[in-house]
């Protein structure tokens, strides 16, 4: 297939847009119920004892459930890249998707010609998520932090 033809651009264009959109709305339901779990949390940074403690805990939690949502959503990425046949085997997919979804760019595998286009919009999608990840969790610490005992709104 030649890889300039419209019909491989847009079919590019055809399974990364879904994806993209399913990807951010995953992304942001599964924040808001992280957030949820933090609003739960603040009672016990209330107590006033122990703040730091538990507010790393908090902080360590929700950073371990982004990375979480993270690699599901590399993961949806990679399922596609094998079903259309851009990559060899789940294995090769999933590291190819992790390294384009963050960007990173330095994994050997490579898209098969007529998908290279697929990366480069994985790493748009990339970018928007660590996007929502960073307001989400910077939100996070600004709440908890202006919340904490002793401080004055």
């Amino acid at each position: 297939m030649e890889v300039d033809s419209a019909t491989v651009w847009n079919a590019n264009w055809a399974w990364s847009l879904p994806l993209i959109v399913i990807t951010v709305i995953f992304h942001v339901i599964g924040l808001v119920l992280l957030n949820e779990q933090v609003i739960r949390a603040r009672r016990f940074l209330h107590s006033g004892r122990g703040f730091l403690a538990t507010f790393s805990v908090v902080l360590g939690t929700a950073t371990l459930v982004a990375i979480l949502l993270h690699a599901v959503e590399a993961g949806m990425w990679a399922g596609v890249y094998v079903l259309i046949g851009a990559l060899p085997d789940g294995r090769s997919a999933l590291l190819y998707s992790l390294s384009a979804i963050t960007t990173y760019g330095h994994e050997h595998f490579d898209l098969a010609a007529h998908w290279q286009l697929m990366g480069a919009l994985e790493a748009l999608d990339g970018m928007i998520l660590f996007g929502l990840t960073t307001a989400f969790l910077y939100g996070m610490i600004r709440e908890l932090l202006l919340d904490r005992p002793g401080q004055h709104r």
